[in-house]
């Protein structure tokens, strides 16, 4: 399965991902260790902006 890197954007397979991170019921997958560790620092910050490209590939 697909996924997209919630702080840089970047296409990541779960069985290839870096690391992989769980917050609120839900894994998000990282292309690399760098990628989590922002991550794992501020989830919130990114999930933002995260949600935000989500809504805008529902236009």
């Amino acid at each position: 399965m697909e996924n997209i890197d919630p702080v840089c954007g970047m296409s990541v397979e779960n069985g290839n991902a870096a690391g992989r991170s769980e917050y609120e019921a839900r894994y998000y997958y990282f292309c690399s260790s760098e990628c989590k560790d922002s991550f794992d620092a501020d989830p919130e910050r990114y999930l933002e902006v995260y949600r935000i490209a989500a809504a805008g590939e529902g236009k």
